[in-house]
């Protein structure tokens, strides 16, 4: 069975590349445009991993990934944080609230983040 990926960006470009990308190596994809979307998800979808942004409008990625890992319901899906923030804080406190892993956008080609997720997932 297809392992299932949440891809939470707000950036419509970014995303469609993700979803493409990892539709072809044959993981199913659900994606949310904001942080309250994307949380609802975590809970509605249950994906065996949450690819997340940090800025997002409304509630930021920071913030959905400590809800999400504060809830019994969601602590225990992998979140990896895909973003533009690569201060040595940012991913300091992304690991720190939880977070899998931490790349930053402009270091990963498309194909390299779906190799991660493999691995990840196993």
């Amino acid at each position: 069975m297809a392992k299932k990926i949440l891809i939470i960006e707000d950036d419509k470009f970014l995303r469609e590349l993700m979803v493409r990308k990892l539709l072809s190596m044959d993981f199913e994809i659900v994606s949310a445009v904001d942080g309250e979307d994307g949380l609802t998800k975590i809970k509605s979808e249950t994906p065996d991993l949450v690819l997340l942004d940090l800025i997002l409008p409304g509630i930021n990625g920071f913030e959905v990934l400590e809800k999400a890992k504060k809830d019994p319901a969601t602590a225990k899906v992998p979140i990896i944080i895909l973003s533009n923030l690569g201060q040595s804080e940012d991913i300091e406190k992304g690991m720190k609230l939880g977070a899998k892993d931490f790349l930053v956008k402009a270091h990963f080609t498309p194909q390299e983040i779906a190799n991660k997720l493999k691995l990840i997932l196993g």
